[in-house]
């Protein structure tokens, strides 16, 4: 014995298209040194690796009018084994009978629960705010500062609503669990024999997610962004012949932003452990995200955890892992609900240069690195300039996958075929929607 552990055997090892990936030269790599390197993948021809990027992709394309302006999305995760836990929703929002665009990107985490209910209802709330402020105003527009209000109203409301709705099930709200025992609780939460209203409520608080959510309005005039996590946004502008300009348009809500740091600090003054190794009480990365979702016990006293979510069905068998941030868990909220609503301007002119909207989860910056300008520059040039047989009918976001990934059917392969049982990838949305 070697001592080494033993990899799966596949009867495809012993192909002839079978070839061996080191370490490294899997892009944006969740894997480790460790892992039993080289390992084998499939070899895949252009045309395989094409089509089985894209039934790997989750592919959603929505044409929004004659012009061409259109949204393509993905999700991806390689691994089999491995449920994505990001999504995206592309949708057009009716609102008196005016066109609105909505696109989102989400970047879930510790579970799909949560990002699955976000996803769904985000456009909904965001339906519901829009149609209230147009009452209001009639025929005359809504200035671009009360749209971007009325955004982070509708998001700070959607997160709210989650936490609340589970306390509203004990009258008197968090202070009245003192008073109950937790086979009382438990009556209360774990009512999946009868429906499961209150269960699925409450087991939204065990997980969570970011989101970066955007909007056009019906002219064509103005972009707004609103922003929660780490989930990046750019914009992509041609600026002459076959040049483009690539910027970033979102700031990551993360231990590497050092306003984000200043903010938690500022707020938690003499509570240094309130940011510890760059995470919000040593134990979550996002500083900002829809919350009430694993995020709860960030946001709530430390008893709404202790007497709601250990009790929440199947219970909490080893506690300690929470307990270690919940000691820290003072003064809450540590994790900001209000998103940061980003207004852009855009020329609905038919011969203004063109522009594409990239929203994307941590997962495709991860794949990118410090190339991704050079990346996304030459997807641009060859989405709008290239000749490639083949490629006129694909997916914009499917394109810039392709890219990121290597560009070439051997780098597409050994992401798509790595003989590995735990992800190597991080989830990867895009949305790439024509301006």
């Amino acid at each position: 014995m070697d001592g080494m552990p033993h990899r799966r055997k596949h009867s495809w090892e012993a192909c002839p298209d079978t070839l061996f990936a080191s370490f490294g030269d899997i892009p944006g790599s969740l894997c480790s040194p460790a892992d039993d390197w080289p390992r084998p993948f499939r070899n895949l021809s252009y045309d395989a690796a094409w089509e089985r990027l894209a039934a790997t992709s989750n592919l959603h394309s929505i044409q929004f009018d004659a012009s061409g302006r259109r949204a393509d999305a993905l999700n991806f995760q390689p691994c089999a084994e491995t449920p994505s836990q990001d999504r995206y929703a592309v949708q057009q929002i009716n609102i008196q009978g005016r066109i609105w665009t909505l696109s989102a990107v989400f970047d879930g985490h510790l579970g799909i629960h949560t990002v699955e209910h976000v996803a769904h209802h985000m456009p909904i709330i965001v339906r519901e705010h829009l149609e209230v402020i147009a009452q209001k105003h009639g025929a005359r527009p809504v200035p671009p500062p009360l749209i971007a209000d009325m955004f982070a109203m509708a998001i700070r409301a959607f997160d709210d609503a989650i936490a609340n709705d589970v306390l509203d099930l004990f009258p008197g709200g968090l202070s009245s669990l003192s008073e109950l025992t937790d086979v009382q609780i438990q009556e209360v939460l774990d009512d999946q024999f009868c429906g499961g209203h209150n269960y699925t409520m409450a087991r939204l608080c065990m997980y969570g997610t970011t989101a970066l959510v955007t909007l056009v309005d019906p002219d064509h005039k103005n972009l707004w962004l609103a922003n929660l996590g780490d989930c990046q946004g750019l914009m992509v502008s041609e600026t002459g012949h076959k040049e483009w300009n690539v910027e970033i348009i979102t700031r990551p809500h993360n231990g590497e932003n050092p306003l984000e740091v200043e903010r938690v600090m500022n707020e938690h003054p003499g509570e240094p452990e309130c940011i510890l190794d760059g995470r919000v009480l040593g134990a979550i990365a996002p500083f900002r995200c829809i919350s009430c979702l694993g995020d709860t016990p960030f946001k709530q006293p430390p008893e709404f955890t202790r007497r709601i979510l250990y009790n929440l069905y199947p219970g909490q068998h080893d506690t300690s892992p929470w307990e270690e941030f919940l000691k820290k868990n003072r003064t809450p909220p540590y994790i900001s609900s209000t998103p940061e609503v980003t207004h852009y301007p855009l020329d609905p002119s038919p011969h203004a240069p063109r522009k594409y909207l990239i929203l994307c989860s941590d997962g495709f910056t991860d794949i990118c690195g410090t190339n991704q300008h050079a990346i996304v520059e030459e997807w641009a040039r060859a989405a709008v300039y290239g000749s490639s047989s083949g490629l006129d009918g694909k997916s914009l976001a499917l394109r810039l996958l392709w890219q990121a990934l290597g560009n070439d059917p051997t780098s597409i392969s050994r992401v798509l075929t790595l003989d590995m049982d735990s992800p190597w990838l991080d989830d990867i949305s895009i949305v790439v929607q024509c301006l």
